[in-house]
């Protein structure tokens, strides 16, 4: 086999079945679903499947009220989809890595936009931070997830995880914090100096409080999602 040729090329990138389970990593970016049934995935994640599937955009009323009300508020950040059907369905997110985990009747929430797929035996429900609902464009909610399942989330390069202990609080950059446990709920709080030290000349420095016991995960990269009714 020449070096460079086609069948060299197929080769080293070919889809390979690796006996992993419902989620597997075909690369670092590429998640594989073997999907028999149904699965919730970010809307738009979708980059190829073979099989028989159908998609379904997740109504506005499905979750109730209260959830298409924060939907209203947070844009198409959250935006879900159904898959449904049978087999291999391969999802991405502009190139972010992806994390698996597997919840055994735990709990942990998921900044919305990095959230990107989930077994339909996890609970789940938006929640919006509204605090900063006035003062940042992006970051504005959370998806937290509960029960027993599989998770995956993306994160732009790779994820660092924090320990929170009791008097050890962690605070962070509310766009550059991808998830943390389910018993956490972080105060949001601003310091004015701070944003003079990082070159911002206008607005406040929001920053999220962490306290208890549990962790958070960030990541080296400041997500920030334009919104268009700004400007």
């Amino acid at each position: 086999m020449s070096r460079y040729s086609i069948e060299e090329f197929i080769k080293q990138t070919e889809q390979v079945d690796k006996g992993e389970g419902f989620f597997e990593l075909e690369t670092p970016r590429l998640l594989e679903v073997n999907l028999d049934g149904q699965v919730w995935a970010k809307a738009g994640s979708m980059v190829a499947y073979h099989g028989e599937m159908k998609f379904v955009r997740e109504g506005i009323l499905e979750h109730g009220l209260g959830t298409a009300f924060k939907k209203a508020l947070t844009g198409e950040g959250a935006s879900l989809m159904k898959a449904n059907g049978r087999g291999k369905l391969y999802l991405a997110d502009s190139g972010k890595k992806i994390v698996i985990l597997k919840l055994q009747n735990d709990s942990i929430f998921i900044n919305g936009n990095d959230l990107l797929a989930f077994e339909p035996s996890i609970k789940w429900k938006i929640k919006l931070m509204k605090r900063i609902a006035g003062m940042m464009a992006g970051g504005l909610f959370n998806v937290f997830c509960e029960g027993t399942g599989m998770i995956a989330f993306t994160t732009h390069y790779e994820p660092l995880t924090l320990r929170v202990t009791p008097g050890q609080p962690v605070i962070t950059d509310p766009n550059a914090t991808v998830a943390w446990s389910g018993n956490l709920q972080p105060v949001i709080q601003t310091d004015i100096s701070f944003k003079t030290f990082l070159g911002r000349g206008s607005g406040e420095s929001i920053q999220m409080r962490f306290e208890g016991d549990g962790f958070v995960v960030v990541q080296p990269y400041e997500e920030v999602y334009m919104n268009s009714k700004q400007g």
